[in-house]
């Protein structure tokens, strides 16, 4: 039987830490959501408690769809972050097969050369990959981002997918082998539903990134018309020393639903591709 005691030592060694950490990770996000609802006059009176809205409004979100290409951003952000999800996952899958089931020489080379390429800082490929996609004249296209956030994408898409196929037990390979399945007919009939876990959170991982990147996208997308949230909200809320921070809030509050729901739907295959991906590598 649990005593008074019990209960209290209990919530002071789980749920305090817990509530801590959830109100720190949470606070950001009421912040941004406040600060959408909030009317100007509120928001630029000192005067006024910062956490508290008395006066809510939806203002800022008519002005940012109405008055904004927001939805327009929105289509160009989900456009590309499907497509080099999608490439990266195709082109990880590739690198990670031969590396995981393959014995030649250098595979274990190979391997640390993917990781270490993950470690790159963006800023160091900025200026060739500028170069490449001048060269290709591809700039203010969706083209020059879809082609270069692979660069980033695939080496964690690999070396995710590499623990996990590693863990696939060679019998069931070799017996479809003897069968006569071919390799492609052996990494879809046994590994891509055995993996599906690693598939899932290398592609939850890219689709933030690509969604969330903003160095590329600042470079290469200098029209509205092609630019992604993170970019156009920034670019285009923010005039000279002017922050339209309703709108801004807004914006953010509303490009962060998408990935909101998918890590909400995959939470639990997410966590357990992170784990076999860094523990089987």
């Amino acid at each position: 039987m649990v005593t008074g005691h019990g209960r209290l030592q209990h919530v002071v060694r789980v749920w305090l830490p817990v509530g801590f950490f959830l109100l720190v990770a949470l606070f950001p996000f009421y912040w941004m959501a406040i600060t959408s609802i909030k009317p100007n006059a509120e928001l630029y009176n000192r005067n006024v408690m910062p956490l508290i809205v008395h006066a809510p409004t939806l203002k800022h979100y008519v002005d940012l769809l109405t008055k904004s290409s927001f939805l327009l951003w929105t289509w160009n952000t989900m456009l590309v972050a499907v497509v080099a999800t999608a490439i990266s996952l195709i082109l990880g899958t590739m690198l990670a097969y031969p590396l995981a089931r393959m014995r030649f020489a250098g595979a274990s080379l190979i391997a640390m050369t993917i990781a270490a390429i993950y470690l790159v800082p963006q800023p160091l490929l900025f200026i060739p990959l500028a170069d490449i996609i001048n060269r290709l004249n591809l700039g203010n296209t969706l083209t020059s981002v879809i082609l270069t956030y692979p660069t980033m994408l695939v080496p964690f898409c690999a070396w995710l997918l590499l623990g996990y196929f590693k863990s696939v037990p060679r019998e069931l390979e070799e017996a479809a082998r003897i069968d006569g399945a071919s390799r492609v007919q052996t990494m879809r009939m046994i590994f891509l539903p055995l993996c599906t876990p690693g598939f899932i959170s290398a592609g939850i991982f890219a689709f933030t990134l690509s969604q969330n990147e903003f160095l590329y996208a600042l470079i290469f997308l200098t029209k509205s018309t092609v630019r992604t949230v993170p970019v156009g909200v920034i670019a285009e809320l923010i005039r000279g020393d002017v922050f339209y921070w309703g709108q801004l809030m807004a914006g953010a509050l509303l490009g962060s639903i998408p990935v909101a729901l998918i890590y909400s739907f995959f939470v639990e295959h997410y966590v357990a591709g992170l784990t076999a991906g860094s523990v089987k590598a």
